[in-house]
């Protein structure tokens, strides 16, 4: 988290980008049969809100 705070906004942005194409990448595993650890459509989904709550703080 503290690494988090550390960013620009627009290295924010990239990184919520960056998360949203892994969680599809995912799903789409998923969807596949081919994911070995579903777990990590629940971590990158809490690190996408994580990220987002960071942008709400620096934008007050």
């Amino acid at each position: 988290m503290d690494e988090l705070k550390n960013l620009e906004k627009s290295e924010l942005f990239e990184k919520i980008n960056k998360l949203k194409q892994e969680l599809f990448h995912f799903r789409s595993q998923l969807a596949l049969g081919r994911m070995e650890n579903p777990m990590r459509i629940r971590e990158t989904r809490k690190n996408i809100a994580r990220v987002q709550t960071v942008l709400r703080q620096k934008a007050n």
